[in-house]
This record gives C-alpha cells, structure tokens and sequence, in this order.
C-alpha cells in the first residue's frame, strides 16, 4: 500500500490576502506545491491529499487536477471550525484558525493508509519524501511515528528571525522533546535563538522540524482527543493554536509513541518573507541546471 501525502493548504491564502500561494517560482510559473509533488509521486507516494479552505476547492482542482491526472490520486478535504463534528456542543469564539494539528484532523475519513504531513510553502526537496516512503513502508506502526530533521543550519532566512522546532534527541534518534523557538537567526556567523532578550547558542547541525511528520491513521483518534482537552482548555484564548509537535510532545511524554528524527541534509527553502523570493526562483534554477528536475516539471 502506497503512503499518502497530506499537504497543509488550509492557512494559505489568509497569509496573503489572495490566492498567492498559488505564486510561480519555477521556469514555466511552477509553484513550490508542485515541486513537493512531483518529489512524493518520483519517492513513491500514491495519493495526496489537499487540506484547504471550502470556498477554494474551485480554484485548486482548476490548477492541480488537469497536471496531476494519470500520475497520482487527487483529494481535497476542508478544514472548517464546526466543532460539533468533535462533540463539543460549546461556542467557541476563534480569531485565527485552531492550528495545524487540528487541519489535519481534516483528512480523517479519506486517509486510511500510512501517510506524510507537509506545509503547502516550504520546499523540502528529494530526500526527505524518499526517506519518508522508506520509513512509512518499513518501519512506522500504530506507536513508531517518524519527523524529518533539518539541520537548523540549513533552514534560516538572510532577511530576519525565522520560527523552528528545536529538536532534542536520544542515542537512537528518537524525539526526546521538541521546543518551538520562535527567534532564530543568524548572527556574526554564530546560530542562536534568543528568549526574553537573552541569546542562546545551536550548532549548525541541531536537528529541526519543518512539519514534515509521518503517521499512521491510528493518529487520528489520539488527535482528536487530545484537540477536545485543548479547545475546552483555551476557550477564552482565541489565537491559541493546536500545533502537531503537541501531538508528537504528549505521545513521547506518555511513551505512546515513539519518534525517529530521520537526518537530512538537504537544503530547506521557503518564502518567510517576500524578499526570499529571489532565493527560491534561483536555488530551484540552479536545481534545473543539476539535473535534479526537468525545465518544464508536468509536460
């Protein structure tokens, strides 16, 4: 059975006022969702599955349907805020979206198989969907999750403090504990996150999650159990956000699961800021000219 990949598409167009995410980056306009595509179906995935907002269903079959068709099953499911689908009767008021752990909650009557989390805007490149499908195929069960680690080294912006989550690993290269710093950038040549003021040192090396986690659906339930305790704990908190590393965080905790942090040490990419752009245009323009994917990705 092939591996899925679930792609997080639901926050997009908020971020950018419009359909942007739907941006050219590549020669002919190829968008970095296409790119992550195209590396799950050579990796060997067999379905991807779009989480997205309802009133943009039109637009994304319009652009992924006719050059994803004959190569991989297309579905798309949406993340809404009705929380009586999770029995929870209460009104909750929300100012932002209840987080990533929750949109994948979205694909829970579609994804029956093992599958992959991914972000819609960052480019992960080869490796890690070919590491994915080798571990999702051989080694993940219903308490053997996997995430894959960047070197945080390799995942920082030139235009200012970027958001990750710092890994902390054991001997085998289990997920001990996974902290999000959200100030880390580079400064004098020296890596350091920086918390109420105060600047803290990471090697090159330090692993980090770039939310590209791989499960099984036995996640699912866990999931939504834990996302009925959070909305009911942070009612009165309408930007508090159910993130998947506090998936990843409760089950190593509770040793329900465990995690591999599976090294790569690609090169990680994607648009923090508008002035990345450039960046991206010319890393995947120098991937073209290395052979790793053709001038015109679906022809």
């Amino acid at each position: 059975m092939k591996p899925t990949l679930l792609i997080l598409a639901a926050g997009m167009a908020s971020r950018y006022g419009s359909m942007k995410q739907i941006d050219g980056f590549g020669p002919n306009g190829e968008t970095i969702i296409d790119y992550s595509i195209y590396d799950a179906i050579k990796a060997g995935f067999g379905k991807v599955v779009f989480i997205i907002k309802e009133e943009f269903v039109t637009n994304f079959r319009n652009i992924f349907d006719p050059k994803l068709k004959g190569k991989i099953e297309v579905d798309y499911v949406f993340q809404n805020f009705d929380l009586k689908q999770f029995d929870i009767e209460e009104e909750i008021y929300r100012e932002k979206p209840w987080g990533t752990a929750h949109a994948i909650l979205s694909g829970r009557k579609v994804v029956k198989e093992p599958f992959c989390v991914i972000n819609a805007d960052d480019f992960y490149g080869f490796d890690a969907y070919q590491k994915m499908v080798d571990f999702l195929t051989t080694e993940a069960n219903d308490s053997n999750y996997s995430i894959i680690g960047y070197q945080i080294g390799k995942t920082l912006s030139d235009f200012g403090a970027v958001s990750r989550g710092v890994c902390k690993v054991d001997e085998s290269n289990n997920l001990q504990e996974i902290v999000e710093r959200t100030k880390v950038f580079e400064e004098n040549g020296v890596i350091v996150y920086e918390e109420e003021g105060t600047q803290y040192p990471l090697t090159f090396e330090t692993p980090v999650s770039m939310n590209f986690w791989g499960f099984t659906p036995a996640v699912f339930q866990i999931t939504e159990e834990l996302f009925k305790e959070f909305a009911m704990a942070n009612k009165d908190k309408p930007k508090a956000e159910f993130f998947i590393p506090l998936i990843g965080e409760t089950l190593v905790k509770n040793n329900t699961a465990t995690f591999k942090v599976v090294p790569t040490s690609n090169q990680w990419f994607g648009v923090t800021y508008k002035e990345d752009k450039p960046f991206v245009q010319a890393s995947i323009d120098q991937l073209i000219k290395d052979g790793a994917y053709p001038e015109k990705l679906w022809s």
